[in-house]
């Protein structure tokens, strides 16, 4: 009479290999996939002005070396501050110059409400050249994980 236990270790060893097989291959599709577009590219700014400054800046060389790149930033916490009105970097140029002419160029900007309500911020006070999303986390989450978004937190 067979072995109990190692009949079932056979066949859970043959369901992992099967499921690695099936995971290599989606793999394996999707990078064949991916590599004909444009990448696809989530900054997520968390940390305030200071981050957000570096991270335009490196949003304009990623343009710079592809001007194809989808890329999307998003902002919750201390992180939403560049994108309200009047809002200022280090040399008291306001953030709504540098961030319109991003959006020009195919940057999608988005504020998360959480944040918003939390510290009581109207959301008149968010750039015209932003728009909400009811999570920051949840945004950046969903980009990186459902829609294949890279992510960078500069």
């Amino acid at each position: 009479m067979p072995d109990p236990i190692s009949s079932r270790r056979k066949a859970l060893l043959a369901s992992a290999a099967a499921g690695a097989a099936t995971l290599a291959a989606a793999g394996a599709a999707r990078a064949a996939t991916d590599s004909k577009g444009p990448v696809h590219v989530v900054y997520h700014i968390t940390q305030g002005n200071t981050q957000a400054s570096r991270a335009l800046a490196n949003v304009r060389n990623h343009l710079a070396a592809d001007p194809t790149a989808k890329i999307v930033v998003v902002g919750n916490g201390a992180g939403i501050d560049f994108l309200l009105n009047d809002a200022k970097d280090a040399n008291g140029a306001e953030y709504a110059g540098n961030v319109g002419d991003l959006a020009g160029r195919g940057v999608s900007f988005r504020v998360c409400e959480n944040t918003l309500s939390n510290r009581k911020i109207s959301k008149d006070q968010v750039l015209l050249d932003a728009t909400t999303v009811p999570s920051g986390v949840v945004e950046a989450a969903t980009l990186q994980y459902r829609e294949g978004y890279a992510y960078i937190s500069p």
